[in-house]
Formats: structure tokens, sequence, C-alpha cells
């Protein structure tokens, strides 16, 4: 009788968390490591949030909460979503979880029957297939062109659609590729699923305010409120207010999901931290000055990235609207051999050896379900950024 059950063959280890391990235990070993292939950022969480924490532990605001959230923090979700999106969710609708992870696992697991289908546009955030096969459920990926700025086509959705599909993800903007959706662009998806009521809409708005030059986001329900009966919006303090520690996610939905995550919460993990609780009320209630800063930041490192990896050779990089990440395409690398006799036969060979041989870690474009690709992170120094960026172009120019 084997003691792990048979339903975790259905999912990987986290290949986000793999590369970043091992460029860890590299650095630990004294080797010049540049780690790019976290998806968290490098600021500190804004000072007021950290001291509402701080004010928090000392008032002795230690205790259970309710399992859905404090009633305070609910209430300045809503009021965040009406604010930022223009959608009224009630403090009845809305759930406080441990991570947005939290938010799509209790979601899959309340709702995902075996043999249901989910939808998700790729390339993709590495946890959405491996949430939804635990759930019992079918992974549908759709291929996002880079030629299409990595963005869904409504024909395509269209496509995919079946008696058996139960929802449809959208990372809006995306981890992976950056890529955002602005409401004209979102209308005839929207249209698409107006047409099938039967499948449900989980929205992953976690990045929504990291944009630029100008472009504002959107989402699902924002554009087409005849779909907020069947949608989750989900969105949470880790990227925006560089809280990622701090594991706080949320979603707004009809009360009847909300009701059943909240039971499945109630048995798992049961409320979310209460002192991150006090930092995201502090969060949401509070200036955004911080993020502002962030955002100009943000928006030179990539930048610099997406042009000195198109100064490469054999990778063409797309500029992304929002989110720290950037997707570049590595087809001209495929096939050539480093200098240390490594043959690249795919994007997995490609981020391995130049991990090995220049000190750069980044993910492969296979663990987000789209190979010939990989993955950095921007949420770094900007000389550690430029002296990476030397290291592609210098490793690329070596191939042979």
């Amino acid at each position: 009788m084997s003691l792990i059950a048979d339903r975790l063959n259905r999912i990987s280890p986290s290949q986000t968390i793999a590369i970043s391990s091992k460029a860890r235990a590299l650095k630990a070993a004294g080797r010049d490591i540049i780690g790019l292939s976290a998806g968290e950022p490098d600021f500190d969480t804004p000072a007021h949030i950290k001291q509402a924490a701080i004010d928090a532990i000392n008032a002795g605001d230690t205790k259970y909460t309710d399992v859905a959230g404090t009633p305070a923090l609910r209430k300045a979700i809503a009021a965040k979503f009406l604010r930022d999106s223009g959608i009224d969710y009630k403090p009845e609708e809305i759930i406080v979880s441990t991570g947005g992870k939290q938010v799509i696992f209790n979601a899959m697991l309340a709702t995902v029957q075996a043999g249901d289908e989910v939808i998700i546009p790729t390339p993709c955030w590495v946890s959405y297939p491996d949430i939804v096969a635990l759930a019992e459920g079918t992974p549908v990926f759709v291929p996002c062109s880079q030629n299409n700025g990595f963005k869904l086509r409504a024909e395509d959705l269209e496509a995919a659609i079946t008696p058996k599909t139960k929802w449809f993800f959208l990372n809006s903007p995306s981890n992976p590729t950056g890529a955002a959706y602005s409401a004209e662009e979102l209308r005839d998806i929207c249209d698409v699923l107006l047409r099938h009521p039967n499948v449900w809409v989980f929205t992953d708005d976690i990045y929504d305010k990291l944009t630029y030059d100008g472009f504002k986001p959107a989402t699902i329900v924002q554009v087409e409120p005849a779909l907020r009966s069947r949608t989750i919006t989900m969105n949470g303090c880790s990227k925006a207010y560089a809280m990622t520690g701090w594991r706080i996610g949320f979603c707004g939905a009809p009360v009847e999901l909300i009701k059943a995550m909240d039971k499945l919460q109630s048995q798992s993990t049961s409320n979310t931290s209460s002192i991150s609780q006090a930092a995201a009320l502090a969060a949401l209630n509070g200036p955004e000055d911080a993020i502002a800063e962030m955002v100009v930041e943000y928006k030179a490192r990539r930048d610099l990235v997406v042009d000195m990896l198109n100064q490469a050779e054999g990778i063409t990089c797309h500029k992304p609207e929002g989110a720290f990440y950037v997707f570049p395409a590595i087809h001209g690398c495929i096939g050539k051999t480093t200098p240390k006799g490594v043959k690249i036969t795919n994007d997995e060979d490609f981020v391995i050896a130049l991990l090995d041989e220049e000190g750069v870690a980044a993910v492969h474009g296979a663990a987000f379900v789209y190979p010939g690709h990989f993955r950095i992170s921007y949420a770094t120094s900007t000389e550690a950024l430029r002296e990476a960026c030397t290291r592609i172009q210098r490793f690329c120019a070596a191939l042979k």
C-alpha cells in the first residue's frame, strides 16, 4: 500500500520555486548568481503598512478572526473594487485567504467535479493547471501568440468551449508575459461568454496596479456587469504593495460561492493571519504613493530589459503592458551548442545552461505551458538587470 495519495501524481512541484532553489544553492556555494526567476517585488513593504501591523500586535489583535476575514477588511476590499473597477461587491461577497493561490485553490476544490474542463490561456501561471488537476478537473490550454501580444482572441475562446467547460481563467496583467487587456479588448471575450451561460469566469487581477505608459487595465465584470453572477474577481496585496510574505489574497464573487469557499477554508487554514489582515487594511485604506514610485521604477527596468534582450542574438522580446515580467522567445538559439558543449534542444536546456555557464537564473517557457521562451522577472535592481542582460547577450553570442 502506497503512503502517498494518487492525487499528488496529478501535480508537479512549482518549477519557478525549483529554479529559485537551485539558484540559491549555487549562490550559497560561492557562485556569482543573479536571480531573475522569482516573481517577488524587491521593494520593502511601505512603512505605514508595517506600522499598522505593529500597532495591531501592541493592541492585542492576535486572536482568531472570521474565516472570511475581519468585517473591516472585507468592507475595505469592497470599497477597493468599487473605487478601482466600479464593481459594487458587498462585504458578504468577499473572502480573504492566505494569498491569491488559496483563493484559486478554494474556488476550484469547491466547484470542480471530475471531468469538468477549465479553459486556461497560455502562457499561464504555473499553478493554474496543477490546482485544476488536483480538483480532478481537466485543464484546456488555449495558446496565445506573441504576434497577438500574448492575448487571447475571442474566436479561440469560442472554439475551446465545450459542454464540459466549467471555468474560464483570465490573468491580466499576466504572469508570465505581462500582457494586459483593455476594456475594448475584453469586449469581444465578454460577448463570447454571454453566449455560454454555463461557463464561470475566474479573473486574476493581482497585478492590476502595475501597468505602464498610461495603459488602463480592465476586468470582466467591469466591462460586462451581466457576467457578475458567475464571475470571481480576484486580487490581493502581494504584488502592488510589496507584501508577498504577508500572504493576503481576496476575491469578490456571488454569495453562494463565497459561502462554499468559506466552508472549505474553515476546514483547511481557517482565517488568514490577524496581523496580516490589519496590515492589508492599512494598505487598502492608505496612501498609494509608494505604488506610483514602484511603477516608475518598474517601467524603467522593463524598457532596459526589453531593449537589451532584443539586442541578444537569437532572442526576440515583446514589450508588455504590465506586471514585472518579460517573456522572450529563443527560437534563434534552439539547435545551437554552448561553449561548454551543451546542446540547446529546448527552452529548459537554455535556462539550465544559462544558469550554469553565466550565473543567470530564469524560468523556462515550458513551465508556463509555452515552450520556446523563458521568463525574466525585472523585480530586482537596475544594476543587476543590466549585468544579467549583458551576460545573456554574451551567452547567446557564444552559441554555435
